[in-house]
């Protein structure tokens, strides 16, 4: 009996596991999990070369750190951008047996310590596991889109429907019970192109395929998003896909100007409505705009840690059901005695350095933030703010409150005074904090707080960014 009850808990808690992803709530406007129905902040970080580049100790490591820095989805690629299918990985080996057939390159057995047993994709397991032990999601792309899309290193080998269907549904049978998948589609790339806005290619055909392979493995439950390329959303031209659960934006990294929450307040009224998030926002230490030949440090610099969270915070306060931190030594795991570097301008940090760079230690506050409020379902309302609320991105003032206006957030990217009309909150009484995005830490503003506006000072200069906090009781 004791055996009996010993394997049906074990049934029950594999069964719960595998029942853990993440959904879209049933407003459409931002993530829960399946498991608990409690709201999910997607706090991501772009390993894109993870599964190519690192060994095992490596892959671990990083996955610790990113772990305790408060890191909930590791988006990395199967068949990687950086020649993934020609250059073998850290221990020579290659996806796929041949290029032609897709044959996969897969030998028996799958220890480590035995070269002709641990293939590519065994280390693929090892390292969605080991993100698994540290309850973090892989955002599992099956390929880079220039596997798709003619144009970059590739090569294209997703030529038809028939090829990615296969291979789709090859790699989620492999990983249909591995509860710490969400997959993503695209890569870097439109699903459709245009010139003259007309349509000069359209490759939703194959994501199509390899969207109905992950579901037909997984189940219609299963969570699918997209990446597109810098500068895009998938509300453009994937908006009326089935398959696809929430939208994306790429706000890139070719200028400090992209006022990206726009684009995620214009998504979101769209219907059928999703949850949106900027998936690639500018990345730390990444130079700004370098691929013209006329990038230089002094012209236009590196975005650095408050570019990130300027950016960041305020597509979370229009709307966003989470957000995406990249380092640009990180995606691409620099180290010089390996591979070459690309596009770093003229400094090199190397990966295992630029796991402590500045905005990655800081970004897990925003998510304990968002969390930390009774609930989820808060929208954007700039009629909270009395005063001049700037017009662009070094001074526009973005402000966010739940629908029962029980509490509000305001983001100021500058140190200056902020008028908040505190009469558009429900009545009571009304607990104000200035929030630093740095640190995590508040700061009470003393005083009863009743008049109908109120204006509030930053309690420092020297630091550039707030949030000021508005409970009411």
């Amino acid at each position: 009996m004791k055996k009996l009850s010993s394997l049906l808990i074990v049934i029950l808690l594999t069964l719960s596991s595998l029942q853990a992803q993440i959904a879209a709530d049933k407003s459409g406007t931002y993530l829960i999990s399946q498991k608990d129905g409690n709201p999910f902040f997607w706090l991501g970080d772009t390993g894109w070369e993870l599964f190519h580049r690192l060994d095992r100790d490596e892959a671990a490591h990083y996955l610790k750190t990113r772990s305790r820095q408060g890191f909930n989805v590791i988006l990395s690629v199967a068949l990687a951008e950086v020649d993934g299918i020609r250059k073998p990985n850290r221990y020579g080996d290659m996806p796929f047996n041949n290029i032609k057939t897709l044959e996969w390159d897969i030998t028996p057995g799958n220890d480590p310590k035995d070269s002709t047993q641990y293939d590519y994709w065994d280390h693929v397991d090892f390292v969605i596991r080991e993100a698994a032990k540290r309850k973090m999601y892989i955002g599992l792309l099956p390929a880079w889109g220039d596997k798709v899309v003619p144009g970059a290193a590739g090569p294209v080998i997703f030529t038809d429907e028939k090829r990615a269907y296969h291979y789709a549904k090859k790699l989620a049978e492999r990983y249909k019970d591995q509860w710490n998948i969400i997959w993503i589609l695209g890569g870097d790339r439109q699903s459709v192109e245009y010139k003259n806005n007309r349509i000069t290619a359209d490759y939703r055909p194959v994501w199509r395929a390899m969207a109905r392979a992950i579901e037909e493995s997984c189940g219609k439950e299963v969570f699918i998003a997209y990446h597109p390329r810098g500068g895009s959303s998938t509300s453009k031209n994937l908006q009326q896909e089935g398959w696809l659960d929430m939208h994306a934006i790429q706000s890139s990294h070719g200028s400090r100007e992209v006022q990206v929450w726009n684009q995620i307040a214009d998504d979101l009224k769209l219907t059928p409505k999703r949850p949106v998030l900027d998936m690639e926002p500018c990345y730390e230490d990444h130079p700004v705009n370098p691929w013209d030949g006329k990038w230089t440090r002094s012209k236009r610099g590196y975005f650095d840690d408050y570019d990130v969270r300027a950016r960041i915070y305020r597509g979370v306060f229009a709307g966003g059901c989470g957000t995406v931190y990249g380092h640009h030594q990180i995606w691409q795991f620099v180290d010089t005695t390996r591979n070459a570097p690309i596009w770093v301008g003229d400094t090199i940090i190397g990966w295992r350095k630029a796991l402590g760079a500045k905005a990655a230690t800081h970004i897990h506050h925003l998510k304990e933030l968002m969390l930390s409020r009774p609930d989820f379902n808060r929208v954007e309302d700039n009629s909270l703010i009395a005063s001049d609320r700037g017009s662009d991105y070094t001074n526009e003032i973005i402000a966010t409150r739940n629908l029962k206006g029980s509490y509000a957030m305001i983001y100021l990217p500058r140190p200056e005074p902020v008028t908040i009309s505190m009469n558009k909150l429900k009545e009571g009484r009304k607990i104000v904090s200035w929030f630093n995005p740095v640190t995590g830490k508040k700061k009470k503003v003393r005083g009863r707080h009743e008049a109908e506006q109120e204006t509030f000072n930053p309690p420092s200069q020297s630091q550039k960014d707030w949030v000021l906090l508005i409970d009411v009781r």
